[in-house]
C-alpha cells in the first residue's frame, strides 16, 4: 500500500481535479484507502463537495474530508495566496475511519460522541476541521481534555474567508458552511503528534503567586512588571529587540516534571501591562503555576521545528513515518521565513520524502503533554506509521 500527496495549481476546479485523479490513480493501483483529505483555495470553494463525491466515485477512498484555506500545502511545496488543490491519502493495513460532523448550537457540540475508553491511545486520533467563525474550538478541546486525557486532536481552522459562511467543510458526500468535519483515525498504526510552537525561552522560570483570570499581578511575590523589566534588562540586543516586537508567556502544562524544555509549554501572547505592575495574556492563570517568557522569530521557529521533528524518533525508523499532515499558521509561511516553503521543506529534510500535505489555518489545533489546545503562528504536524512502526508514548 502507498500514501500519497498530490497537488494542483490550476485555477479551474475540474482541470485542477482531473489533475490530481491522474496521478494518484496509478499509484493506487485501483485500491480503494480508507482516507482523502481535500485542502483547496477560496477559487474552489463552490465545487469543494463535487470534487470530494467524484474522488469517492472514482473509488479513490472510503472516506473523504477536506477545507478551504487561504494557502494550501501538498506535494513538496507550500503555495501561498494562489490558487490550489492538494490531494492527501492515508493508505495503510488495518486503518479504521469513523466520520465526525459537529455542529454548536446553544452551548452543545452535536454529533460528537466520544470514542471508547481503553484503546491504544497511540494508535487513535482526531482529524478536525472546523470553521472559525462558527465552532468554538478552544471550548471543544477544553471540553474533551476534560473527559478524556490522553485523547489526541491535530487540525486547524479554515482560512478561506474574512465572514462567516464563506468557508466550506466537506465530509463524504455532504457540504457545510459551518462547525467542523474530522475523522477518527484508529486500527494498526502508530500516530504521533508534533507541535511546534516556534518560541524560545528567555530568563528563568517563574512561578505565579498572584493572578486573575488572565492578568498575572504577581510573579515570585513580587510585581510582574518588575520581573520582566529585569529579565529584559539582562538580555543582549537582538532578543531585547524580540522583546520589543512581541512578547510570549509559556506556562508549564506538567508541573510534576523535574526539568522544563521546548515542548512542556503552552506559549500565549503577552497583551500588555498596567501600571498596578500586572501583565494580561491571552489565556487564564492560577497562582501556583510555572510560567517563563518567551520570544519568537524565523531563526528560533526553525531551529524549534527541527529539534521537535528529530526528537520524535528513538530508532532510525521511526525517522520514516508513511504519511503526514501539516496544519500551520498563515503567520509563518513567507510572512515568517526568507524561504519558501519551509514547513513541508524542512519535513522532508528530517523525516525524508514523506507524504504530506496540509493548509495555513486560521488557528491550528494540537496536543501539549496529554491535553489538546488551539495555537497561534504554530506548526501542528500528524505523523502516521504502519504498526511495524515503533510506538512512543
Amino acid at each position: 500500500m502507498s500514501s500519497l500527496s498530490v497537488l494542483s495549481t490550476r485555477s479551474n476546479s475540474r482541470q485542477a481535479l482531473t489533475e490530481l485523479l491522474d496521478a494518484a490513480g496509478p499509484q493506487l493501483a485501483g485500491r480503494r484507502a480508507p482516507l482523502a483529505c481535500l485542502f483547496g483555495t477560496i477559487n474552489h470553494a463552490l465545487e469543494l463537495g463535487e470534487l470530494a463525491r467524484e474522488i469517492r466515485t472514482q473509488g479513490l477512498a472510503d472516506h473523504v474530508i477536506g477545507v478551504t484555506a487561504e494557502s494550501i500545502a501538498g506535494g513538496d511545496v507550500e503555495v501561498e495566496n494562489s490558487s490550489a488543490l492538494s490531494l492527501w491519502i492515508l493508505d495503510l493495513p488495518g486503518v479504521k475511519i469513523e466520520p465526525v460532523r459537529i455542529a454548536y448550537e446553544d452551548g452543545l457540540f452535536l454529533g460528537w460522541h466520544e470514542p471508547p475508553i481503553g484503546a491504544d491511545e497511540s494508535s487513535r486520533a482526531l482529524i478536525l476541521l472546523a470553521d472559525p467563525f462558527s465552532f468554538p474550538a478552544d471550548e471543544f478541546v477544553s471540553r474533551l481534555n476534560d473527559r478524556r486525557k490522553g485523547f489526541r486532536v491535530m487540525g486547524g481552522m479554515a482560512s478561506a474567508a474574512q465572514t462567516a459562511g464563506q468557508n466550506r467543510l466537506v465530509i463524504d458526500d455532504d457540504e457545510y458552511r459551518s462547525g467542523a468535519v474530522g475523522v477518527i483515525v484508529s486500527g494498526d498504526l502508530t500516530i504521533r503528534t508534533v507541535v511546534s510552537q516556534g518560541c524560545r525561552p528567555i530568563g528563568r522560570h517563574q512561578l505565579v503567586t498572584k493572578a486573575e483570570r488572565n492578568m498575572i499581578r504577581e510573579l515570585g511575590r513580587r510585581p510582574a512588571l518588575e520581573v520582566l523589566q529585569e529579565i529584559f534588562d539582562d538580555l543582549e540586543g537582538p532578543d531585547q529587540e524580540r522583546v520589543r516586537r512581541g512578547l510570549h508567556l509559556g506556562r508549564v502544562i506538567n508541573e510534576y516534571q523535574d526539568h522544563f524544555g521546548p515542548g512542556d509549554f503552552l506559549v500565549r501572547n503577552v497583551l500588555g501591562g498596567e501600571p498596578s505592575g500586572a501583565i494580561a495574556v491571552n489565556d487564564s492563570l492560577r497562582v501556583g503555576q510555572t510560567v517563563q517568557f518567551h520570544v519568537r522569530d524565523a531563526a528560533t521557529a526553525d531551529e524549534d521545528l527541527r529539534g521537535l521533528l528529530a526528537n520524535s524518533a528513538t530508532t532510525p525508523q521511526d525517522l520514516s513515518p508513511d504519511a503526514a499532515l501539516l496544519f500551520t499558521c498563515n503567520g509563518r509561511g513567507s510572512r515568517l521565513f526568507e524561504m519558501p516553503n519551509h514547513d513541508i521543506g524542512t519535513i522532508h529534510e528530517i523525516l525524508g520524502p514523506v507524504p504530506t500535505a496540509g493548509f495555513f489555518a486560521m488557528g491550528e489545533i494540537g496536543p501539549i503533554g496529554s491535553q489538546n489546545f488551539i495555537h497561534g503562528f504554530t506548526a501542528s504536524i500528524g505523523l502516521f506509521y504502519a504498526k511495524s512502526a515503533k510506538t512512543l508514548t
